[in-house]
Order: C-alpha cells, then structure tokens, then sequence
C-alpha cells in the first residue's frame, strides 16, 4: 500500500495560519472548509486574506458545497 501524504503549499499554510478555519479537509489541490454558518462573509474574508498577504490561491464555491456550508481554498 501507498503512502498518499498530501503536502500543504507555504500559501495554504499561511491562509489557514490567519483564518483559522475550525472544520477543514486537505485534499490534493487546497483545503475544504466546512460547517460555516455565514457562507458569504466567510468566503469574502477568505477572499480578502488572501489578496491582503498576496497568496497564489484561488476560492471556489458551487452548489453542492452549499449544501454542507462549505467552500474550498485551491493552489494555482
């Protein structure tokens, strides 16, 4: 068996440093927050930080994550 370790980016690592989500997933290309009550204020403060500290990050939000109050946070 494989020993799959996703590795978080220097940029990730610091977006998570200063937002300090309490509920994330690692996945392979970012992170998965998770359990937001107010969805939009949080993915404009994600958005924010991460122009504040110029990070090579992306968020991204579609329907489905809607369903479970979460959004993720990609490397480019």
């Amino acid at each position: 068996m494989q020993n799959n370790q996703v590795k978080i980016s220097p940029d990730l690592q610091r977006f998570i440093d200063k937002f300090e989500p309490s509920k994330f997933k690692l996945m392979p290309s970012g992170i998965e927050i998770r359990g937001i009550n107010d969805i939009h204020r949080n993915i404009t403060q994600a958005k924010e930080i991460i122009a504040r500290l110029n990070l090579r990050l992306t968020v991204s939000h579609n329907a489905e994550m809607l369903s479970y109050r979460g959004f993720e946070v990609n490397n480019f």
